[in-house]
């Protein structure tokens, strides 16, 4: 065979290789991310926003709906920012997502326009005088959906929601009751439902730089009482809740603790941490205090992953146990919290098994459907301590409540998740 022949037939077979490459490529920047595929996903299984969390069209304030509709909105909109109203009806181009047809914007405002009343008090069931930091979460959302609305009345919603804030009863410590019919008694996943609110009001709706950081102050005090009221020093994680009195039928009569880690609830309280820091002033004395827990928690958390997944369980303090199981929620709030640890440059050194932990949380949870649609499984339905349902804390009680699919508690924290991983 001839030197020419030779060389001509690897030339075709460069060229071909180099196609191929590029059609590969093509392919797969082609595929919509994650991101847009769940919330295209979950606007078609729930035609409107009142349809989700199995509310079936029934209007109710509530931090689940409220959670995963931010998060849709980050999808559609990530450059947008709390800074005052600038009409956006559009959307943004290249987001894939923001667009007439898609109608994010569109969904999300229907839901809050027929909740908040003009003078911006909220119905569907809201009551001030209930106390309840569940309540304050569904407004974190209004930042964003003032600033592309331009409407007065979530203007002012935000800032009722903050005087609930202001005057949130409290424990001889100083951290915030979780619900007044919960007195005294702190939990982590109140840390989410209250403080990212609280953060974002002081830093971009107050003038004050003083209050600023009195806030700050305070909020910085939240996280720092419930870290060491519910720290476990046995395993180094946080306890799901604590009652100041030591008097709750769930608690600790000497530490206040309840009996385990949650999944979830350590999931919330990191959740919480790194979005605070979003909006903590820079030079804040207590930045550092943050950061500090922060590393505890990325440190400590591997030690209770699944070993074949690297996914977190259930009980987290209890990995393998018989009747455990894998969660998605509390994975996907931990993927998160990795995933902006290492975008906003607080651990680096993460950066590798924060997007393994992606990889792994889309493999383990995430099923194709027929129609094209993508469902997150094996989420926990709700748990919590106490009320009238006595619930216990324990761990038969943990591992025995419902199991469903596409709840917005993990819902939300995957968009946000893949919405980092695709950025990085």
């Amino acid at each position: 065979m001839s030197k020419r022949l030779i060389d001509s037939k690897l030339c075709g077979t460069a060229i071909l290789l180099a196609l191929s490459a590029v059609f590969l490529i093509t392919a797969c920047t082609a595929q919509k991310p994650y991101s847009v595929r769940m919330v295209e996903s979950e606007m078609k299984r729930c035609p409107t926003a009142a349809d989700l969390d199995g509310m079936a069209g029934k209007l109710k304030w509530n931090y689940t709906t409220g959670l995963e509709l931010l998060s849709f909105l980050d999808a559609a909109y990530p450059s947008a920012r709390s800074k005052g109203p600038v009409r956006v009806p559009q959307g943004e181009p290249g987001t894939g997502i923001a667009s007439p047809k898609a109608g994010v914007l569109e969904y999300v405002d229907a839901w809050y326009d027929a909740i908040i009343r003009e003078d911006g008090s909220v119905g569907a069931n809201y009551k001030k005088s209930n106390y309840s930091l569940d309540h304050v979460c569904p407004a974190r959302t209004l930042f964003k959906l003032y600033e592309l609305t331009g409407k007065e009345k979530y203007r002012a919603c935000m800032d009722s929601i903050y005087i609930q804030v202001g005057s949130q009863p409290r424990t001889e410590a100083g951290a915030f009751w979780h619900k007044k019919i919960y007195p005294f008694q702190v939990w982590l996943d109140g840390l989410y439902m209250g403080e990212p609110f609280y953060a974002e009001y002081s830093a971009t709706r107050l003038n004050s730089t003083h209050e600023k950081y009195v806030n700050f102050d305070d909020i910085a005090d939240q996280f720092r009482i419930s870290y060491s009221k519910c720290y476990d020093y046995a395993t180094g994680l946080l306890r799901h809740a604590w009652d100041e009195t030591g008097s709750m039928f769930w608690s600790d009569p000497y530490t206040g603790q309840s009996a385990h880690s949650w999944g979830r609830a350590m999931g919330w309280y990191a959740m919480a941490l790194v979005d605070v820091l979003d909006w903590m002033p820079e030079d804040h004395p207590a930045r550092p205090d943050m950061l500090g827990i922060l590393h505890s928690i990325l440190e400590t958390l591997p030690r209770y992953a699944d070993k074949k997944t690297g996914m977190w369980y259930q009980v987290l303090d209890c990995p393998g146990r018989e009747g455990n199981y894998i969660e998605s929620t509390c994975s996907a709030m931990f993927a998160y919290t990795y995933l902006k640890a290492v975008e906003k440059g607080y651990e680096p050194q993460y950066e590798k098994y924060a997007k393994r932990l992606y990889r792994s949380l889309v493999k383990t949870f995430i099923r194709e459907e027929a129609d094209g649609t993508i469902t997150l499984t094996q989420c926990c339905a709700v748990a919590g301590l106490g009320g009238k349902e006595n619930r216990s804390g324990d761990y038969d009680y943990y591992i025995h409540e419902k199991i469903t699919e596409n709840d917005p508690k993990g819902v939300g924290p995957f968009i946000w998740a893949s919405l980092i991983y695709e950025r990085i």
